[in-house]
């Protein structure tokens, strides 16, 4: 039996994101233990060459994706894996607004005045049609360059027209992924507004533009390839989750893993899986650090950032 006893909190007016996190390692059971060891894990990761973080797109329609680009800005991660979607809420909330709502809509009245929402976000159809606008251009130009593009050498042509033609340029996560030269791979790239956007071009007379997956596989090859020690932070699950922990089985699995989820795992999904489940796929070495917390992103990811860069 661990012989560490369970301390009480001792939050007052002066107490600071560092001393509670410091305070959720030695009083907090159940989740936040479970946040102030994920947090010691992450700190470890960093002695990692190679670090990976994969989410879901709904992430980047909140608040949240100040932090995600935090991530690519300071580099604390090197290499993205992430949904259609994300290119989608990362250039319409860098030219539009997306405003706050709640989960009890009446959905029918939103769709009368063309909102979409998403959760307790609402996104109007107009940032959409900026996505369209944005996204011609975008293709256009690189149609002129070459007729063959991996995703995520587009995800760095989307940050590089944010750096010309948007004067908040610093707060969109593309500009960062590109500034810094991270590769975002993208393993559904048809699957959103940007995808789409491809196909209307490929369809409108340019049947001779290839979008090829293969080269994104390719060169995240190389890079799991590469690394010695690998670390993922996986937000959510699905098939950005999937293409991380799948790639990292063919090294012999991650060294380090932080998977943060509100997925059940009773139902066989790989996003209620919890990380010890990779472990008998290979996927996660057996003597790796890795560790599951139940809960929301959109504040588990906020705070534990904030413990990571307050050292």
């Amino acid at each position: 039996m661990n012989k560490q006893p369970v301390k009480d909190f001792n939050i007052n007016e002066n107490t600071n994101v560092k001393e509670l996190l410091r305070q959720m390692s030695v009083s907090g059971g159940f989740s936040s233990k479970k946040v102030a060891d994920a947090l010691q894990i992450w700190k470890e990761m960093q002695k990692s060459d190679l670090r990976i973080i994969s989410f879901p797109s709904c992430i980047i329609s909140t608040g949240t994706r100040g932090v995600i680009k935090e991530i690519a800005k300071r580099k604390i991660a090197n290499c993205f894996i992430t949904t259609c979607g994300m290119l989608d809420h990362d250039i319409a909330r860098t030219f539009s607004d997306y405003y706050h709502g709640s989960f009890s809509e009446n959905d029918a009245a939103l769709r009368k005045k063309h909102i979409n929402r998403e959760g307790n976000v609402l996104a109007p159809d107009k940032s959409y049609w900026k996505v369209e606008e944005i996204m011609a251009k975008i293709l256009q130009e690189c149609y002129k360059e070459k007729k063959e593009w991996a995703p995520y050498e587009l995800v760095w042509k989307v940050g590089q027209y944010i750096e010309k033609n948007a004067k908040n340029k610093e707060e969109s996560l593309c500009y960062w992924l590109y500034k810094n030269n991270i590769p975002c791979f993208i393993p559904g790239p048809l699957d959103g507004a940007f995808g789409y956007q491809i196909w209307l071009f490929w369809q409108d007379g340019h049947k001779d533009f290839n979008l090829s997956v293969l080269q994104d596989d390719q060169k995240l090859s190389e890079i799991i390839y590469d690394g010695k020690k690998a670390g993922a932070l996986i937000l959510g699950g699905g098939i950005s989750k999937h293409h991380n922990i799948w790639w990292n089985q063919f090294r012999h699995g991650l060294d380090y893993a932080i998977q943060i989820t509100t997925a059940v795992e009773y139902d066989g999904s790989l996003s209620g899986a919890r990380l010890r489940e990779a472990v008998s796929w290979g996927k996660i070495k057996p003597n790796a650090k890795h560790i599951t917390i139940e809960g929301d992103v959109t504040v588990l990811l906020p705070l534990m950032f904030a413990g990571l860069i307050s050292e």
